[in-house]
């Protein structure tokens, strides 16, 4: 936790904040901090700034708070992410919120097995947990937008063409033989398939709603790798 994330639920008043639970957990026990000691903190959805622990017992810790830096920009990116394995959800969302994508579209594919829908990572409260704890990690308090969509031809054919317009539209595809771009200076909407990419006919539906496939080289790479390699590659 590089960032003590705060809401506005924990504001006693402007410039003073009370929480507990995990949070001071992390305070005391990981970073062990005291009282007088400062901090770095933001406000979910708001500015960056610091705080001074003005009291810690048992129950919980208390702050004075100034709020007065601009957290850092988003990546000008949409993640289009074939559902990973529950396992590697938590680990891809938390990864993609520190790197600074802007939106996260979750989406099914063949290789997509039914149960991970039905996981209980799926569920909101532990989908917003992930990506809390990628903003605690990159100091940034806005969350990436965060979609879910099951029926992957819909979302390609109707509602992909919006959201992909005015961007850079690429698909990382295995043997594509297209080397992904670098530094690339415009909006990106990237789809990234299963490990071992998307099948035929989805890197084809892909291609009629413009999508150009790409790729990093010849290995195969984890999902969660593949997301850091392309994110940092294309910006």
């Amino acid at each position: 936790m590089n960032l003590l994330l705060l809401f506005d639920t924990d504001f006693l008043s402007p410039t003073r904040a009370r929480l507990s639970g995990r949070r001071m957990e992390h305070v005391r026990n990981i970073h062990r901090l005291k009282t007088g000691d400062d901090l770095k903190v933001g406000l979910l959805g708001g500015q960056c700034g610091s705080g001074r622990i003005l009291q810690m017992d048992e129950g919980f810790l208390e702050l004075e708070v100034a709020l007065d830096t601009p957290p850092p920009p988003k990546l000008p990116l949409t993640l289009i992410l074939a559902l990973p394995r529950p396992k590697v959800l938590n680990r891809v969302l938390a990864s993609a919120t520190s790197l600074g994508v802007a939106r996260i579209v979750l989406v099914n594919a063949w290789k997509v097995e039914k149960s991970y829908w039905k996981s209980p990572r799926m569920e909101e409260e532990n989908l917003r947990h992930q990506r809390i704890l990628g903003l605690e990690q990159a100091r940034d308090t806005i969350l990436p937008e965060l979609l879910t969509r099951r029926l992957l031809r819909p979302f390609v054919e109707d509602e992909l063409p919006s959201l992909a317009q005015g961007t850079l539209p690429l698909m990382a595809h295995p043997g594509s033989g297209t080397p992904c771009p670098r530094a690339v200076e415009a909006p990106v909407t990237l789809a990234i398939g299963p490990e071992g990419g998307f099948l035929p006919q989805e890197v084809e539906l892909f291609g009629r709603a413009g999508f150009q496939a790409v790729e990093l080289g010849p290995r195969i790479l984890r999902v969660e790798t593949a997301v850091a390699a392309l994110v940092s590659r294309l910006f």
